[in-house]
């Protein structure tokens, strides 16, 4: 029977109709780029920016910030520019809110800062008791410390002739902060022109291209970074927001005192990526381990600080920007070391918005669009 039937079948006549399922739609191809010249003079053009936002650090760096803060402030500027506020009188309103904040911010902070400054080395005999278990590797941790402060100086030389070495590591890494710092009336006068200004340098961009798609593509991509770092900047800092009154609360709560101080801590931290949530843990750590007799109340102050940022950074922010940001977790780390090699703390808060407008720019202009999907998670 089942011969015959496929004898039958294979003597069906070859007009009739038969159903062929449509190929699986491909993937649109990405164009890589094939001259060599071009990947060449592409490469000496990235290690030429890189060098000079590493030489012109002083400049470029409160320029980023500017830019940063910019679109950070682009929101609240749009919705004082539809109260027919003057745009001048709106930009000088915006800036003093800001760091007239971050003024408030230092003064209330400075007080106790000194205090838990100055309470630090009385405490390291408490913490070398309560932590006698972990003495041994906190003699290598040490030591280690030690050979990084070391490392870097002009070779071993006696305690009384250290003033003579090269700059040590540890001054190298907080050099970016310190031109930060230096340069802040540099950042508040480019953000006041850059508010005030609007997007004049965008038009004339568009003006001076020859042909209306790539005046559309430029003004496209401008929108898209505009709208996107704007939301993403505005939610984190909401977020950083609740951890630091969060964190406030906690240590309001659990006897250790300064609860502004704690919040503003937390709330700083919170915008570098993994290296300022292991940092905070540490802070949070010490500062229970100094205050609070209870171990196990020692240690809460960190354990929420960690618990809060695996519900805010792993789960509710990742949910509010997904569709806006996927980028690869791998090179965000790698964008985080690299900027703050470059410019220390800055580069660092910096690095993923820095990361993302790259990303935006690669995916809308087609030969970066390889590149593009590269960056994205």
């Amino acid at each position: 029977m089942n011969t015959q039937t496929s004898m039958q079948l294979n003597m069906a006549p070859t007009d009739q109709k038969t159903e062929v399922a449509p190929p699986a739609e491909e993937p649109e191809e990405m164009p890589l780029p094939s001259d060599p010249k071009v990947i060449f003079l592409g490469g000496l053009f990235v290690l030429a920016l890189l060098a000079t936002a590493y030489v012109a650090s002083d400049i470029v760096l409160p320029l980023v910030f500017a830019i940063i803060l910019m679109l950070l402030l682009h929101p609240a500027m749009r919705i004082l520019e539809r109260l027919h506020v003057p745009r001048i009188l709106a930009a000088l309103l915006l800036i003093l809110a800001l760091f007239g904040t971050i003024v408030g911010l230092g003064t209330a902070i400075s007080g106790p800062a000194g205090t838990w400054a100055a309470k630090l080395p009385e405490g390291i005999p408490r913490l070398q008791e309560r932590l006698s278990f972990m003495r041994e590797p906190i003699d290598t941790l040490q030591r280690f410390l030690q050979q990084v402060e070391d490392f870097g100086g002009t070779g071993p030389s006696p305690d009384a002739a250290s003033s003579a070495r090269g700059p040590t590591l540890l001054t190298k890494l907080f050099t970016g902060t310190r031109n930060f710092a230096s340069g802040l009336v540099t950042t508040v006068l480019f953000l006041f022109f850059l508010l005030v200004s609007g997007d004049i340098f965008l038009r004339r961009f568009v003006e001076i291209l020859p042909r209306f798609s790539s005046k559309r593509q430029v003004v496209e991509i401008s929108q898209q970074i505009e709208s996107d770092i704007s939301a993403y900047l505005v939610t984190i800092t909401i977020m950083n927001a609740a951890v630091g009154i969060a964190m406030a609360l906690v240590m309001w709560l659990t006897g250790v005192g300064d609860p502004i101080l704690w919040g503003t801590v937390a709330f700083l931290l919170n915008y570098v990526p993994i290296l300022g949530t292991a940092l905070g843990v540490l802070i949070f750590l010490l500062a229970g381990l100094l205050t609070i007799d209870t171990l196990w109340l020692a240690l809460l102050p960190a354990g929420l600080y960690l618990g809060f940022h695996l519900i805010e950074g792993e789960t509710i922010t990742p949910m509010l920007l997904a569709r806006r940001f996927t980028l690869n977790p791998v090179l965000v780390i790698i964008s985080l070391v690299f900027w703050f090699w470059m410019w220390g703390i800055p580069g660092a808060i910096l690095s993923v918005p820095m990361l993302a407008a790259t990303k935006i720019i690669c995916d809308r202009v087609r030969p970066l669009a390889a590149f593009g999907h590269f960056l994205e998670g």
